[in-house]
């Protein structure tokens, strides 16, 4: 790849390597210059641009990092579409991020072109949290560099998978003594069913013996739960202070092994791990009474991803292990995890959908464009299943005119409705029916016609791979060599701007005030696919 100065006259197929102004238009880093980018750079006195020009063997940096990142991804993990030389692994549901840290280390170490972060080994992730950034520094990098990552990969593969974690069901006991306190077991009860609930588990009974050898082993063998449990669980009234304390001489009595006493995890060392047949069973440090993260929570998460445990398991937890000065949320909520997030992980950006489908499609004459057949599908239809297919969270449609029409040939779709009584004084009222649906949790809308039917998934996917407020990406726009069209991605923050528009038009003026947080994303002719008459509409069938 050539890198430096380019005479605009040989610029053309070049890629910008800064922002610059050409009369009215802005070229934004990384642009891939055309002729009419040429043409009018010349007229606003650009005599040479720096630039790259790719060689015939360098692959152009999304590509490159969409196929190490295709190479990289293990079940459970979904990929963002690429944009800037940047693709992102996804957890697909809450799990395990389970790596390989050798892995890692030596695709990082190929070339400088190629980088590679992760969350660490055995983090628990929640839904949508990203796992793995996958960014390619320069504008393109070389296929051996590419062909030597799938390499590597292939022959250990994946580098990160996400495991999720199943619906484990513990038997819990309980031991005390005489001036055990009833207080502190009920307490340790009520957070350990919600430590356990966090994971997606359940605390399947609870008992409480007295603290002796005799009388804990012979619950041990008590078939109280019938088997049906996944682990067992053991909180003493006194904490375990020798391989030959209650707990683990009461499973060896009762027929079990113990395999493992103390770990490299503070708070947690004094966490003893044991078995009695298959079944897992874990003497839990007094830390576990408190809801604060601790090395009992990293077996559980890993018995729960059914992640095996050994005792060369636990000694290799003491890198990161020290965990006394991190500070860490209560117990989660609903469909959180314990542990996860604590220093804010980064999630994929949740973006609502508006499809807008209120208008009266009066260039048509009688007919509602949007109820016209497509391949046999209503046209309004193609543009919903294309929203539902992409990264979308969730999608309202605004309806208005033949609301009860539109709504039929949307039948047995996962959409919401809203309907908008002013349609016919224009776009801007559906736009801003829309806009109120918004619950205030999404990071950004997309803004939709529900005459798009050429528009693809990965069309979709690209806008919100781009889409990135904090490095500067608050709109993204859909464009065709150069040419701005549909749809249109918004931060949340512009929701209470647009709501002041008035009359029949769109956000075009809103997109036209905040060019220094716009993004222009080439996405094909189907940005400007315009089937307001019969005539565009039977040429686009005849295709």
């Amino acid at each position: 790849m050539f890198f430096g100065d380019i005479p605009v006259d040989q610029a053309e197929g070049c890629l910008l390597a800064h922002s610059l102004r050409a009369g009215s238009r802005r070229l934004k880093k990384g642009h891939l210059l055309t002729h009419t980018d040429i043409k009018a750079l010349k007229e606003a006195g650009v005599s040479e641009v720096v630039a790259a020009r790719l060689a015939a063997d360098d692959i152009h940096e999304d590509a490159a990092a969409l196929r190490i990142a295709e190479a990289c991804a293990g079940p459970g993990v979904i990929l963002s579409a690429p944009f800037t030389g940047r693709v992102n692994l996804i957890a697909e549901a809450p799990g395990l991020a389970v790596l390989k840290p050798e892995i890692l280390n030596q695709l990082n170490l190929i070339d400088e072109a190629v980088t590679i972060a992760t969350l660490p080994s055995f983090d628990p992730v929640s839904a949508r949290q990203m796992v793995a950034t996958i960014k390619i520094i320069p504008f393109a990098v070389s296929s051996s560099v590419i062909e030597e990552c799938k390499k590597i990969v292939g022959d250990q593969a994946p580098l990160v998978d996400v495991r999720p974690f199943e619906p484990l069901k513990a038997r819990f006991i309980q031991t005390e003594l005489p001036d055990t306190k009833a207080s502190i077991l009920d307490k340790t009860t009520r957070v350990l069913a919600e430590r356990l609930s966090g994971i997606g588990g359940a605390l399947l009974s609870e008992e409480r013996v007295a603290h002796s050898v005799d009388v804990l082993s012979a619950s041990l063998n008590d078939q109280t739960t019938d088997g049906a449990e996944d682990v067992i669980l053991i909180a003493g009234a006194s904490a375990i202070t020798d391989r030959r304390d209650v707990i683990p001489a009461a499973i060896e009595m009762a027929g079990g092994t113990v395999e493992h006493f103390g770990m490299p995890v503070d708070p947690g060392n004094l966490l003893l791990l044991g078995h009695l047949g298959e079944k897992p069973v874990i003497g839990m440090p007094g830390c576990a009474r408190s809801p604060k993260l601790n090395g009992f929570d990293w077996l559980l998460q890993r018995l729960s991803a059914g992640v095996p445990v050994r005792r060369e398991d636990i000694m290799s937890m003491g890198v990161g292990g020290l965990l006394k000065e991190i500070e860490t949320r209560p117990q989660p909520r609903s469909g959180e995890i314990q542990g996860a997030a604590s220093h804010g992980p980064q999630r994929a950006p949740v973006i609502a959908g508006l499809l807008l489908a209120a208008g009266r499609s009066t260039r048509m004459g009688e007919t509602n464009k949007l109820l016209e057949e497509i391949n046999g599908k209503p046209m309004v239809r193609h543009t919903a299943e294309t929203l539902l297919a992409s990264k979308i969270g969730h999608l309202t449609v605004v309806l208005g005119h033949e609301a009860s029409a539109v709504r039929d040939a949307l039948n047995g779709l996962d959409v919401r409705f809203t309907v908008n009584n002013d349609y016919v004084e224009g776009l801007s009222t559906s736009l801003k029916t829309g806009l109120r649906t918004l619950t205030g949790e999404e990071h950004g809308f997309m803004v939709a016609l529900g005459d798009m039917p050429a528009t693809t998934t990965q069309d979709l996917d690209r806008l919100i791979a781009g889409f990135n407020p904090v490095e500067g990406r608050s709109i993204c726009v859909a464009t065709h060599k150069g040419k701005r069209g549909n749809p249109v991605l918004f931060a949340s923050g512009f929701a209470e701007e647009m709501s002041g528009i008035r009359g029949d038009v769109g956000a075009r003026q809103l997109i036209g005030m905040n060019e220094e947080v716009l993004c222009e994303i080439e996405i094909g002719e189907q940005a400007l696919i315009d089937l307001d008459t019969k005539a565009a509409l039977d040429a686009y069938r005849q295709k």
